[in-house]
């Protein structure tokens, strides 16, 4: 039964993590810049898909990288891109590993001896693409010539580094009670014994 409560807490750290994940995905808010003009200030952000230009009256955003962004800098262009593909990829598997959450709470004892296994590589693997990815954007942040002085690394740099950080301490958790708890026996197989 402990295997149960534990993987049931397991999943629903990992499934807080997977929210941040999708929520870095889908605002654009990965790099920003805000400077002052006489009507208010003005930020732009970039997103993964997107790029936004807010005003204190209006916001306006447009696909990102746009075909100019990649004629002009083409490194850039496929960076940005890789990016977007990781955390695609990172979303993906994390819901593989959502059903293997879920088989392996409610599924047999047995799923629950040797499933941690498997849950281990996909959790692995999200933190990977998630840990790539945002390495990527910093990166790009550092050594791309349009990220000026005034240029910052915003909420969804910080959404996906706390997300694979949660993800890493779920895998360690996850392969500590895996190897450390006791089996979750059955009768007559060295979990309960019959009384004489």
């Amino acid at each position: 039964m402990s295997r149960t409560i534990f993987y049931g807490a397991a999943f629903a750290a990992f499934a807080s993590a997977s929210l941040l994940t999708l929520t870095a995905i889908t605002i654009p808010r990965w790099v920003s810049y805000t400077y002052e003009t006489s009507s208010g200030p003005i930020t732009q952000t970039y997103g993964l898909h997107h790029s936004c230009r807010t005003t204190p009256t209006f916001t306006t955003c447009t696909p990102f990288p746009s075909a100019p962004d990649c004629l002009d800098s083409p490194h850039f262009c496929s960076l940005w891109h890789s990016t977007n593909y990781l955390m695609n990829l990172a979303i993906s598997i994390e819901l593989l590993t959502t059903l293997a959450f879920l088989f392996t709470i409610f599924g047999s004892p047995s799923s629950r001896k040797h499933g941690w296994r498997y849950l281990i590589i996909l959790l692995v693997l999200c933190v990977t693409c998630q840990l790539l990815a945002m390495s990527l954007v910093s990166y790009v942040y550092e050594n791309d010539e349009r990220f000026f002085v005034g240029w910052r690394l915003d909420v969804c740099w910080v959404l996906c580094t706390f997300s694979w950080g949660v993800i890493l301490v779920v895998t360690g958790l996850v392969g500590l009670v895996g190897w450390v708890l006791p089996e979750e026996g059955r009768a007559g197989e060295g979990g309960y014994e019959r009384l004489q």
